[in-house]
């Protein structure tokens, strides 16, 4: 397999803050030609890591969100076979010319498009087991048969490719083995204040530094089935912001978070955290 040349780094984007490990690693798999497979609790930007690398390196993108019943066939065409029934049934069409059935998939698009692309191939374990056996072939070959004409897409230019995974299930090894591995850790304060500086420029750093420090004592409260994620934190800071709440006067210790459903998502989780803020937890 040869080793790509082009000189495409990326390094972030203007909206998304990526810690150096994570530019390393992407960085990696451009270079090596290989899929990108990211996993990480959910809210650390997996998803969002494709527009991202479609924007900072001024690439089109094209996503293919995953769902229990998608076929991999689907992603490189699908044959409207109803259609072409349809169509010779009222014989205003000539429909012995099946290409004009044909639609390509995002797969597809990637493969046929004149430049490089990003595709975000997203939750692929949300899908069948078997779904990853199955594009064994198209991704390591970049190339495919369309059964119904015999054409054979093949990739003019290889296509960095990102797959996001919520580790609903295991993926089996020969497709582990035609990737490249990274598990997005959760940010640590640090990132986190520069990534809420993003969103928020000019925020008051008193501000920044009690909802970050509420946010991460909260994540630290043990038995919640959904920790809050980095979005969470995102909209309770423009909450707080919209409403006019001042989080270094307004909340003291045994005090609710207000607008704890911008953090806590689960009627059970709710009730842990909201136990968690007792005066005997000791939060400041």
């Amino acid at each position: 397999m040869s080793v790509s040349t082009q000189p495409h780094r990326w390094s972030g984007s203007a909206d998304y803050i990526a810690s150096e490990d994570l530019q390393r690693i992407v960085n990696v798999a451009i270079a090596l030609g290989r899929p990108l497979l990211l996993r990480g609790e959910p809210g650390t930007g997996k998803t969002l890591l494709a527009r991202s690398i479609a924007e900072g390196l001024a690439l089109p993108l094209l996503t293919w969100h995953v769902k229990s019943t998608t076929k991999a066939r689907e992603g490189c065409y699908v044959y409207d076979a109803v259609q072409r029934l349809y169509d010779s049934r009222f014989q205003d069409k000539d429909v012995s010319d099946i290409r004009q059935y044909i639609k390509l998939g995002p797969l597809g698009q990637a493969f046929s498009a004149p430049d490089k692309v990003v595709l975000l191939i997203d939750e692929v374990d949300k899908a069948d087991v078997e779904f990853p056996n199955d594009l064994l072939h198209e991704l390591d070959a970049m190339s495919f048969a369309i059964a119904e004409t015999g054409d054979v897409v093949t990739a003019r230019t290889r296509p960095i490719v990102v797959i996001s995974s919520n580790n609903e299930k295991e993926l089996p090894d020969a497709f582990l083995r035609r990737v490249v591995f990274h598990y997005i850790d959760f940010p640590d304060e640090a990132l986190m204040g520069r990534i809420v500086d993003v969103h928020f420029p000019g925020l008051d750093k008193a501000l920044t530094e009690r909802a970050m420090s509420l946010f991460y004592q909260l994540r630290a409260v043990e038995g919640l089935r959904k920790k809050p994620s980095t979005s969470e934190l995102i909209d309770w800071i423009a909450a707080l912001l919209a409403h006019g709440v001042d989080l270094t006067t307004a909340v003291g210790a045994g005090e609710e978070l207000p607008f704890i459903g911008t953090l806590i998502k689960r009627e059970r989780d709710l009730a842990i955290a909201k136990d968690a803020r007792r005066p005997a937890k000791k939060w400041r």
